[in-house]
């Protein structure tokens, strides 16, 4: 298989990751933010395919899901991606790049690879920090707007309860991406050549 259709299948198939978690949601009826897995979904798409790899994968399916199709909990259209959660939508490739710019650099630090429980911590600073925290800078100023909602009324609906659960999928980003880093350089590799 050549460099460039295996880029183009490791998108795709954390594309249709964040797509399987998408549509894994728990509506919370105090907020019109539903809990999901999307976090760690982008988390690992940037964790394994790099910035450039994981933010497309993240990036096509949110275009896609605004040109109509159902990609996002089973919903797409203009309404979502301009709905009360349009503004982590918009962050979900930007967290995906970060990551997957910040990620091998950590895991190829010296310093790191001696000591496994600052590794840990690291990733899971990572992970946390650009994973879902910085969905969130853009996530609950949108809600507040399209919401109608004051500023604090839209962290206590949009981030609040959230938190931790985002940790747990930080934690759980972290634990696989510990598990499998031996392969993490093998698969970047073969999709960044192309």
């Amino acid at each position: 298989m050549s460099t460039s259709i295996r880029s183009i299948v490791y998108t795709a198939l954390f594309s249709a990751l964040f797509i399987v978690m998408s549509a894994i949601k728990l509506p919370l009826g105090f907020s019109p933010v539903p809990i999901t897995l999307q976090n760690l979904a982008l988390m690992l798409a940037g964790a394994f395919l790099g910035a450039r790899y994981g933010g497309l994968s993240i990036l096509l399916v949110c275009v896609l899901a605004a040109l109509g199709l159902p990609l996002l909990g089973g919903q797409g259209g203009l309404a979502v991606v301009f709905g009360p959660t349009g503004g982590f939508i918009w962050m979900f490739p930007i967290c995906a790049v970060v990551v997957g710019y910040l990620i091998p650099r950590a895991l190829s630090s010296s310093i790191l690879q001696k000591n496994t429980t600052l590794r840990f911590l690291v990733l899971l600073a990572i992970f946390m920090g650009f994973g879902s925290l910085l969905s969130y800078a853009g996530g609950v100023p949108w809600l507040a707007y399209a919401a109608n909602l004051s500023l604090s009324k839209a962290l206590a609906a949009g981030m609040y309860p959230f938190l931790i659960g985002d940790l747990v999928k930080a934690i759980a980003a972290t634990i696989v991406t510990m598990a499998l880093q031996t392969h993490i350089p093998a698969l970047r590799n073969r999709s960044e050549r192309s």
